[in-house]
């Protein structure tokens, strides 16, 4: 079994994007171990100083778990045409590491928009040289429309949609040396 992190990009317990991970999980249980990484509003704010000397633990725990880690997915809303400042925190935490170099990644943005900051997050993404492909990113948008009152994907559509995603990703996972 492949070893998954989850990155929630959302910092409500109860989000949508929450919702969408417990799918995640429920689809992928056969052949993914996840861990989510659930704990953005713990983070230290970045501080370039302690990146490479003195890093506070939790930010060498997150690191040592993407390092661990075969595949990486981001699930995230959109804030105010971004990506929430909790992932960008964390994500800026490991710019001056390799941890996310050629690591196969999948990239969820769910939210009532989420166009800019799905591409938003694609470019950071990409400029930390990750592994993605079209059919490892995913743009949900009007995703709390999409969820009934147990969390589950009502919209045949966005289940279509998610079900490719996932074969994607357990293929880049699979043909990657990482």
């Amino acid at each position: 079994m492949k070893k998954i992190l989850i990155i929630n990009g959302s910092a409500s317990e109860k989000s949508s994007n929450q919702k969408l991970i417990d799918n995640i999980i429920s689809i992928t249980k056969e052949f993914f171990n996840v861990t989510i990484f659930n704990n953005l509003k713990n983070l230290p704010h970045f501080d370039p100083e302690l990146s490479e000397n003195n890093t506070p633990k939790i930010i060498l725990d997150f690191r040592s778990a993407i390092e661990k880690s075969d595949g990486i997915i981001i699930c995230t809303p959109e804030y105010v045409f971004s990506i929430p400042s909790g992932l960008k925190n964390c994500i800026e935490w490991c710019v001056s590491t390799t941890v996310f170099s050629d690591k196969p990644t999948g990239l969820i943005t769910a939210s009532a928009s989420g166009e800019k900051g799905h591409e938003e997050l694609k470019l950071i993404m990409k400029t930390l040289m990750t592994k993605t492909t079209n059919e490892t990113t995913l743009l949900i948008q009007g995703i709390k429309g999409k969820l009934n009152e147990r969390g589950e994907i009502k919209d045949s559509k966005t289940v279509d949609e998610l079900t490719k995603f996932i074969q994607a990703i357990k293929e880049l996972t699979e043909n990657s040396s990482s």
